[in-house]
């Protein structure tokens, strides 16, 4: 009986042991992934969060001298101004159209890349040599194409159309709109691309087998499993409808026809009159929006994985 004590004692002082290496090996692991994260995290916290914060704090007081807290004044103010009134709803009018028609042609030209056509490679190439052009080469031809003199006038005009002052009218959004989506269709393509990709090939030849036409796999199966995709392509095509500012400002400056003024053009133009409280409420409301359609779209995307997992 002695022998079995001494035994089972040994045992749990071996077992107390090893647990007591393996808490500290965890420890050592844990010390040394903080380690490596540490100088991004500083990075985010001193250039992301940080002046995040200032921009918060700057948007609740009366200016950046005497710092007296106004409450939401500046943010009242901010819907009061007629300037960005007329930004946001340019702004929301554009993303409406845009991003859902970067979403599905670029979509669509995925799926007709995946079939076999001929010249596949030389088409992909060629949708995605908009994102090698520099943007001012891009604006250099946009504006010798929709000038008044321009060739697209010279077209119509054979149709007999009259010549349109592109740049200076109502029809403004329409161009940008057909810039929008000549940059962004071909890396959006690849991204659909991938993600058809990515499918089980065995999911679809049981969907064929069982005599599943095309369009049931397509909105049975392959839209099912693109809903990441979707979501990503979603997310970064509502991002780039925010910078399309880079364009309109090379083509029309700080101050474009109604139409054509964004969001961005008021931060711009605020910040130049450094009115910074107005500047930075404006910047926070942005970002509530932002946040809340990115949270639909991750709670859209959420629901239809989870029936995928069914």
């Amino acid at each position: 009986m002695k022998f079995f004590s001494d035994l089972e004692r040994l045992l749990r002082r071996s077992a107390h042991i090893r647990t007591g290496a393996v808490t500290t090996r965890k420890k050592k692991e844990v010390l040394h992934s903080w380690l490596f994260i540490l100088p991004s995290l500083a990075g985010v916290i001193l250039f992301f969060l940080l002046p995040f914060l200032v921009v918060v704090y700057y948007s609740f007081v009366n200016n950046p001298v005497q710092h007296v807290f106004v409450g939401f004044d500046n943010f009242i103010r901010v819907f009061q101004n007629s300037a960005f009134r007329l930004a946001a709803g340019n702004t929301l009018k554009f993303s409406l159209v845009s991003v859902p028609a970067a979403v599905a042609l670029s979509l669509l030209m995925a799926v007709i890349m995946e079939a076999r056509i001929p010249m596949k490679s030389t088409l992909r190439t060629f949708f995605l040599s908009p994102m090698m052009v520099p943007t001012a080469s891009v604006i250099l031809v946009w504006e010798v194409l929709f000038h008044y003199h321009g060739l697209v006038n010279d077209l119509t005009g054979i149709l007999g159309f009259r010549p349109i002052d592109w740049m200076k009218s109502d029809q403004a959004i329409i161009v940008i709109a057909f810039l929008f989506q000549w940059k962004n269709l071909g890396y959006n393509m690849i991204l659909f691309m991938a993600g058809l990709a990515s499918i089980p090939r065995d999911i679809l030849e049981v969907a064929r087998l069982e005599s599943a036409t095309s369009w049931q796999i397509f909105w049975q199966i392959k839209l099912r499993y693109l809903s990441s995709t979707i979501l990503f392509v979603t997310i970064m095509a509502l991002i780039n409808s925010f910078k399309v500012f880079r364009e309109i400002y090379l083509m029309t400056g700080s101050y474009p026809y109604d139409s054509l003024y964004m969001l961005q053009h008021f931060m711009n133009n605020t910040f130049a009159s450094l009115d910074y409280q107005k500047l930075s409420a404006a910047a926070i409301l942005m970002s509530i929006v932002m946040v809340i359609i990115i949270g639909i779209l991750f709670r859209a995307e959420d629901r239809i994985g989870r029936d995928l997992e069914g």
